[in-house]
């Protein structure tokens, strides 16, 4: 895949997260929350690069729950988006089409926006 090579090692602040396992009503429960929202990081035609990696991270960091809608690679939205899952220590919620949600709460229990 065009954009992948040597990121399989790069990884923005593993140490900071933890993957959560979540009970299927809590997935329901993001998946409704998530049909709401916008799409705030979009995976071009270059596929996963560290840009991709560094903004969905941001985007995580300041929302929690985050859409992120595939334009091209279309045929590899399964492969980036566990991808993504692993360098930016999220949870997959779901993938819809060629738009995925990911979800990581967040460190602080004061500034959680989603009490999962």
């Amino acid at each position: 895949m065009p954009g992948w090579s040597g990121l399989a090692f790069l990884s923005v602040r593993p140490y900071l997260f933890t993957v959560m396992e979540l009970r299927s009503y809590q997935r329901a429960f993001l998946r409704s929350q998530a049909q709401q929202l916008d799409p705030v990081v979009y995976v071009g035609k270059d596929g996963l690069t560290p840009g991709v990696i560094a903004a969905l991270d941001a985007a995580l960091t300041s929302h929690e729950l985050v859409k992120v809608r595939f334009t091209a690679n279309k045929d590899d939205v399964k492969a980036i988006s566990s991808a993504l899952e692993e360098e930016t220590s999220s949870t997959l919620i779901a993938i819809t089409g060629f738009t995925a949600v990911f979800f990581r709460q967040d460190a602080e229990d004061s500034e959680r926006i989603y009490r999962i």
